[in-house]
């Protein structure tokens, strides 16, 4: 299905994987998900807990120290920024519950599935639920173990792609570069080393269909 780096040493950016979908509609249906193996089931577990506002060092250990995060808010591109991004939810929402998930793509090097979200913020006593596909990028050195990390992490709750260009993509930049400088978490600074992984330039595309080389597919 998708061509990813075969080589670890490769820093996250190139592992990321691009799609259009043809509609907003990301609902999951459970009865349809594909079954994982252990390893990888573990993994995903491990995703859910952080997204419920579950953090903790070893879950954020899923991820190498060039990974990069991806979604309509955030572009992480290391794993101490990720850590703060993780760290940070609790701090923003009452609670997060995962609602439902469905494995729709279960292949080398690659995990997708449907999820379902349901967020309720601390300040305001509102909950927004938000479907999104998540792309999981597997870690070519760890693919095949006990304890599998992610190299590049999205998160897309629209039919199109991210572009990675203009003054929203300059925010979520901003966003996630800002979060570990004012969060006092000795969690976080456990990661602080991995703020010299290997990076490199930013992909942009010009656009989030398919002329944004974001092809698209029916997940």
């Amino acid at each position: 299905m998708t061509n990813l780096p075969k080589d670890s040493s490769v820093p996250g950016e190139q592992f990321e994987v691009r799609q259009t979908h043809p509609t907003e509609d990301y609902t999951p249906d459970p009865s349809k998900s594909l079954k994982l193996s252990p390893a990888r089931q573990r993994l995903v577990d491990d995703i859910i807990a952080l997204y419920s506002c579950e953090p903790t060092i070893e879950r954020v250990k899923r991820y190498t120290p060039d990974c990069v995060y991806d979604d309509q808010f955030v572009y992480a591109n290391d794993r101490y920024k990720m850590a703060g991004q993780w760290f940070a939810l609790p701090k923003l929402f009452k609670a997060s519950k995962n609602e439902r998930y469905q494995i729709v793509v279960d292949e080398p090097g690659i995990i997708q599935f449907r999820n379902e979200q349901s967020w309720t913020f601390k300040v305001i006593p509102k909950t927004a639920t938000i479907n999104a596909l998540v792309t999981l990028s597997l870690d070519p050195a760890t693919e095949n173990s006990d304890f599998i990390q992610v190299k590049y992490h999205k998160d897309q709750a629209n039919d199109k792609d991210y572009s990675h260009e203009g003054l929203g993509f300059s925010f979520k930049k901003w966003q996630a570069d800002q979060v570990m400088k004012h969060l006092d978490s000795p969690e976080v600074a456990e990661f602080e080393a991995d703020k010299g992984a290997a990076k490199e330039a930013v992909n942009s595309y010009g656009s989030g269909a398919a002329e944004g080389n974001a092809p698209t597919k029916e997940l």
